[in-house]
């Protein structure tokens, strides 16, 4: 039977035939877990960039089927912390997988092993979860004996369940992926209603949204210093307003966020309004500031503040 997760109110009474449970997704930093997450999804929940470190949260998205329901935990991408938010992040990718019925181990099959991979079947070791391994990026092989090889290297390292080979990006063979993993969900209730498919506020989706655009607009050392909060959100009849605070750790950063006469802020503004009328159903206001937070990434009260438990 799937364990006892707290904070749900569940019908106790189980259809033998419907599945359920949670899934911790795990791996390196840019092994393409959110990508993935979408495509199984079926739409674009979670923020996606080619830069490492782009999930910093744990959370959560529902698949439902009608044999089932899955939980997926999207964790932060594993990797030696270098900052209180960086050790946020770990602390929060170990912890799903204390609370979940499965894992899902999510590599980049062109990516070498390293001591990432090496320090999760550490923290899997002991663990008697079943766990599936999801190869991908496979569009990126040239060879169908390279796959095969992948594959032989990999059940040597850790005892998976299944081997699964996808392409995210591609949506390839995801169906094979998700009819894997009920395989290893067990009878269980429906934990959210059957449209959900993420347990997380529209305040917090939005932030999300605008440090995505934020990643793909900017230079390359300031994402990583960048942090989003929501401080309202109204909603009218036909309109809603937003007003989200921008915080970077030194005033030569807040200019390039803003950019010239306030180029680049201004696109950053008008392709988070657009993705978030396309997400909200509804036309949106969008205001942003831009703060200088000093080394807010080790400051425990702002790490509360942006969302993360520090």
């Amino acid at each position: 039977m799937p364990k006892q997760h707290s904070n749900f109110s569940v019908n106790p009474k189980v259809d033998p035939n419907f599945r359920s449970g949670f899934i911790a997704v795990i791996g390196r930093p840019n092994a393409g877990k959110s990508t993935l997450l979408n495509a199984l999804l079926g739409q674009k929940i979670l923020i996606m960039s080619e830069k490492p470190q782009t999930t910093r949260n744990t959370i959560r998205c529902i698949v439902t089927e009608p044999g089932g329901q899955a939980v997926f935990l999207d964790t932060p991408g594993i990797h030696k912390p270098k900052d209180h938010l960086g050790a946020y992040m770990l602390t929060s990718a170990l912890r799903a997988i204390e609370a979940v019925d499965v894992v899902l181990w999510v590599t980049d099959i062109t990516s070498p092993w390293g001591p990432g991979d090496a320090y999760i079947a550490e923290a899997l070791g002991s663990s008697s979860l079943p766990s599936l391994l999801a190869l991908n990026k496979v569009d990126l092989l040239d060879k169908e004996e390279t796959l095969v090889s992948h594959i032989e290297t990999w059940s040597r390292r850790f005892p998976f369940k299944e081997i699964v080979p996808v392409s995210a990006l591609q949506v390839k063979n995801t169906r094979s992926l998700m009819d894997a993993l009920w395989k290893y969900l067990s009878p269980g209730p429906m934990y959210y209603p059957a449209d959900d498919v993420t347990d997380q506020p529209e305040r917090f989706i939005a932030a999300e949204i605008v440090r995505e655009k934020l990643f793909a607009l900017t230079r390359e050392e300031i994402p990583y210093s960048v942090g989003v909060v929501v401080e309202r959100m109204e909603e009218k009849v036909s309109l809603i307003k937003i007003e989200a605070s921008i915080f970077v750790e030194r005033p030569s950063q807040k200019g390039i966020v803003i950019g010239k006469e306030g180029a680049l802020l201004k696109e950053v503004g008008q392709q988070a309004r657009l993705e978030l009328e396309g997400v909200l159903g509804s036309k949106v206001l969008l205001k942003l500031w831009v703060k200088v937070r000093k080394d807010w990434r080790n400051r425990l009260d702002m790490l509360r503040e942006l969302g993360y438990d520090g």
